[in-house]
């Protein structure tokens, strides 16, 4: 099989079959392939697309191009998540432990961030010690022995992916739909689970920002799941403000750990947490409804068995387990600034991609993959949407290493915040769910 035969077909509009597209994969993940010639391919894509055939190919191809996960019969159903990125979205650090504590195992493959989102992975490398580059027969290990383990991609799972999307984004390959499905799936059928819930998010801090485009994506992401043969659903949730009450990584870990500790602080990030996780227990077949799967979840809440099952997680990963009893113990920037309103009224807007910029510009979050953190930094949001404040009374806390991120965090924040006169309508969280 010659590739530039394929690069010509696909450009003529063709249809790939099957194998060409597992020929593909492999020249990929092989390095067989030369780089010009799948940039070509790749191009080829994005002008001319793929049906839903092709799509389920290719990303069948991608997790077979390498190891997967091998985790075999656990004894309980494997279960995961997907979100799409946004601001304050740190839902996976409560969500894997306590879906582990109802009775899934749950390989989670998460990322880093890069730009105005945040990264799974450095949320976690906030947490002293704690390890997310693991090899596979230690990852094994610990879903026998815990039924959770949160780490990331390694050389070995997906590897035509990681060749891929480093091409794609050099090469101005991104925006194609079959690709973006391929990429995200196929790092989750390495896992060889027998459910996934996709966290698509809407709004101005989320890749999509309409929900027509959003909803095309997680419409996609469900059937080429169930082409695959993985049960799945996509939750359309809102990202127009961030989630939750905090944004960076040691910040966010302690909003997981106080939402696992029964905290009602952050009610948004709490209603997604319970409805993703609703979700993972009924497709995964250990709740009758997606309903009776959040009462379970409340459950291992009020027990604090999700919370113990965090303390398991971050000593098996090699983190400091005391940060869970006590979070001060988590890095702390050398400065803070309380950040209060002008005038009084109520909060009408904050853009939640303003945000996530604000966190980048105090340094919990990075503009290039090479940038450090600084694990510390971050905004606290004491006051959100709808929210009444009163003149000179705090809006936020800002965390970073100097004044001048301070100043620079804190002039984007404003840029972000609208005060009026009248108690805006609550926007919903969870806007649609697809099946």
């Amino acid at each position: 099989m010659l590739f530039l035969d394929l690069i010509a077909k696909k450009r003529d509009g063709g249809r790939h079959t099957p194998r060409e597209l597992a020929f593909v994969a492999q020249g990929a993940a092989t390095g067989s392939i030369p780089d010009y010639q799948l940039a070509a391919w790749l191009m080829a894509v994005v002008c001319r697309g793929m049906d839903e055939a092709e799509t389920v190919a290719l990303t069948y191809a991608m997790a077979r191009s390498g190891a997967t996960l091998g985790l075999g019969d656990l004894g309980r159903p494997k279960a995961d998540k997907h979100s799409t990125g946004g601001v304050g979205d740190g839902v996976s650090l409560a969500l894997a432990p306590l879906a582990a504590a109802c009775g899934l195992a749950v390989p989670m493959m998460s990322g880093r961030g890069l730009g105005h989102t945040g990264g799974t992975l450095d949320k976690l490398e906030s947490i002293p010690g704690f390890k997310v580059s693991l090899p596979l027969p230690r990852i094994r290990a610990q879903m026998r022995a815990l039924g959770v383990c949160l780490f990331g991609q390694s050389a070995d799972l997906a590897p035509a992916d990681r060749a891929l999307y480093a091409l794609r984004d050099a090469t101005g390959t991104v925006p194609s739909l079959p690709l973006i499905v391929g990429s995200i799936l196929s790092k989750k059928a390495a896992e060889e689970l027998d459910a996934l819930v996709l966290d698509v998010k809407v709004g101005r801090g989320a890749v999509f920002k309409d929900a027509a485009s959003a909803r095309g994506l997680a419409a996609a992401l469900v059937k080429t799941s169930k082409g695959l043969g993985v049960p799945a659903v996509a939750v359309l949730t809102a990202m127009e403000q961030p989630l939750g009450r905090y944004v960076g990584n040691a910040l966010e870990v302690r909003q997981a750990l106080e939402i696992l500790d029964g905290a009602q602080t952050a009610p948004d990030y709490l209603e997604c947490v319970l409805i993703l996780g609703g979700w993972m227990l009924k497709l995964a077949g250990l709740a009758k409804s997606s309903e009776r799967g959040a009462e379970m979840m409340r459950a291992r809440i009020a027990d604090r068995s999700g919370l113990k099952m965090m303390r398991a997680m971050v000593k098996a990963q090699g983190g400091d387990v005391r940060v869970i009893d006590d979070p001060d113990r988590l890095p702390r920037a050398k400065l803070f600034r309380a950040v209060v309103a002008p005038k009084a009224g109520f909060v009408a807007a904050l853009d939640a991609r303003k945000i996530g910029r604000a966190g980048v510009l105090v340094a919990a979050g990075r503009v290039c993959k090479e940038q450090p953190l600084d694990y510390g930094a971050g905004l606290c949001l004491l006051k959100k949407v709808g929210d009444r404040v009163r003149r000179g009374e705090t809006l936020a806390v800002l965390h970073a290493a100097d004044a001048a991120r301070l100043d620079a965090g804190e002039a984007e924040y404003r840029s972000a915040l609208v005060i009026g006169p009248e108690a805006p309508r609550r926007a919903a969280v969870i806007l649609e769910v697809l099946k």
